[in-house]
């Protein structure tokens, strides 16, 4: 069945080949819409939920950097329901074509989406709604696209809010009139325009898209759709914007990435299990988790099959991982089969997947406003190790005790979250 709203067929691309530099240790193995989240989901988990529960069916996930751990989670659309006979959730990885037979890595989202302009074209739609794969938020895209619609836009951008206006210059930033209609856009100014910035959620007219792209891609090299195709479209005078209620996070840093899980911690997130809108994810049985009578929790995520007899505070624990006896984790992120053993203090640190930090190891800095640090995929750090604040080990790397500076580097700094 195709996607039909408002009587418009609609189709998703979901923008999933962004390399996430920023993101590093955790996307030096694994694509950065494939990170998880909360350990339990993958940061493309949010929109996949959001477009099936929106009512959307015809999504296309445009890959590059990294695919096959992505595609083993994507499991062909079968966790949301996509996997259909016409339609549903569609791969779309680099090629090679008549027309560039060597085939080419995009420059860019607006590039990426310039790619694929004779697809768009033979599937025929009338509307095109785009995102990225590694924000968190809860939206409804068809109300949206009956915005966008009632218009008559050429594009319509989800907008949110930022709490500190001084991030706005890593985003989008939007001015529009009481209408709704954008008066004014900038692409990661050096002087914001205010706390309104884009979602990083847009809604195209379909002909208007693939015409403007086309034009866009004779004058010159396509890159982000903020640098030429956004304000090409606002040009036209029929750009509007579309506010977000309610949370949205960026998380292609790591302090966003740890930020948004503590946000959740405190509550200020938003529901994931509601009957009407339940997140979903690719469902692997585990075993219940085990707390033993040494175990101390306060404030703290705790996943299936894992195993707690330490003390996890203000912190998620993912599936599979263990604390030991004696083992304290505070403010913290243990991946899904991560080990701490006993007597390891873990503290404002991310521990990534399968590593193991040993016997009486230290780290992170042992306040709660210390710098982060991150030992990568399947790294180990040996007894007695220390890794310091604002330090990093990148994956299947060994830390020894009096060696640490051998494989440890300090993080590159970047104290803005995402929102």
């Amino acid at each position: 069945m195709t996607t039909r709203i408002a009587g418009k067929k609609v189709l998703a691309i979901v923008l999933a080949g962004g390399k996430g530099s920023r993101l590093s240790p955790l996307t030096t193995e694994r694509a950065k819409p494939a990170v998880p989240f909360l350990g339990t989901y993958r940061l493309i988990d949010f929109p996949l939920s959001n477009l099936v529960h929106s009512g959307v069916q015809d999504v296309w996930v445009v890959e590059q950097y990294l695919p096959h751990g992505l595609n083993d989670h994507l499991s062909g659309g079968r966790p949301w329901d996509l996997d259909r006979t016409r339609g549903g959730l569609v791969v779309m990885p680099p090629f090679s074509s008549p027309e560039n037979e060597d085939g080419e890595f995009a420059h860019g989202n607006a590039h990426a989406l310039a790619q694929h302009v004779p697809l768009m074209r033979e599937f025929g739609p009338d509307v095109v709604l785009v995102m990225s794969a590694d924000h968190i938020y809860k939206l409804d895209y068809s109300e949206v696209i009956r915005a966008h619609i009632r218009h008559g836009a050429s594009v319509t951008m989800v907008t949110t809010e930022l709490a500190d206006e001084a991030q706005a210059t890593r985003f989008g930033n939007v001015r529009a009139n009481r209408e709704g209609k954008v008066t004014q856009f900038a692409y990661k100014p050096d002087q914001p325009l205010g706390k309104t910035v884009t979602a990083e959620v847009f809604v195209y007219d379909a002909k208007i898209l693939m015409e403007t792209l086309e034009e866009l891609e004779r004058q010159g090299e396509l890159g982000d759709y903020g640098e030429e195709l956004l304000p090409a479209l606002v040009a036209r005078g029929d750009a509007y914007v579309y506010p977000l209620e309610g949370y949205w996070m960026d998380v292609g840093t790591l302090d966003a990435y740890m930020q948004t899980h503590q946000d959740f911690l405190d509550g200020q997130g938003f529901e994931l299990d509601t009957p009407d809108w339940p997140f979903i994810t690719s469902s692997i049985a585990r075993p219940p988790t085990r707390v033993h009578g040494s175990a101390r929790l306060d404030h703290a995520y705790v996943c299936g099959g894992a195993v707690i007899a330490g003390e996890v505070i203000s912190s998620v624990v993912g599936p599979n991982a263990v604390v030991e006896e004696g083992a304290s984790v505070r403010h913290s992120i243990v991946q899904p089969g991560a080990v701490i053993r006993a007597g390891a203090r873990v503290s404002r640190a991310i521990v990534d997947v399968g590593a193991v930090v040993e016997e009486g190891a230290v780290v992170g800095g042992q306040s709660a406003n210390s710098r982060l640090s991150v030992i990568g995929a399947h790294s180990t750090v040996q007894a007695g190790a220390k890794v310091g604040p604002g330090h990093i080990v990148e994956p299947r790397q060994t830390v020894r005790a009096g060696r640490e500076g051998e494989v440890t580097q300090p993080a590159e700094r970047d104290d803005q979250a995402g929102k």
